[in-house]
């Protein structure tokens, strides 16, 4: 069985809270798990003690046995010193246009030029 450590949305619409379980990878998002490892609530400001809870013994518990955290979790336990902090991943830039489309640009700035000078 492999075990997550992940988020579990709640709240009501448009006023999201968040509570750090440890579920079976194949449970739903909001569906079963195992023990509840601490709350979040992005409402709350930055610097407001509130916004994240953890209970610190659990989940360092839990991942000795094995449970793999989320990208986001990870992010979150290593600003609360529990694991080391993961490295942001940048994006592949989506927006950019293909090779061909990015040849024909590029022709047509260069007839553009040719024309103009």
């Amino acid at each position: 069985m492999s075990l997550k450590i992940r988020l579990a949305r709640g709240g009501a619409k448009k006023r999201p809270f968040y509570a750090f379980v440890v579920a079976d990878a194949r449970s739903p998002r909001d569906g079963r798990f195992i023990e509840r490892l601490g709350t979040y609530n992005p409402m709350l400001e930055r610097g407001a003690a509130d916004r994240v809870t953890l209970k610190e013994e659990r989940i360092r518990h839990w991942l000795g046995v094995g449970a793999q955290p989320t990208e986001r979790v990870a992010r979150f336990l290593g600003d609360a010193g529990i694991i080391e902090k993961p490295a942001i991943r940048e994006r592949p830039k989506q927006s950019a246009p293909k090779a061909k489309a990015q040849e024909r640009a590029k022709a047509a700035a260069e007839a553009a030029a040719a024309a103009r000078g």
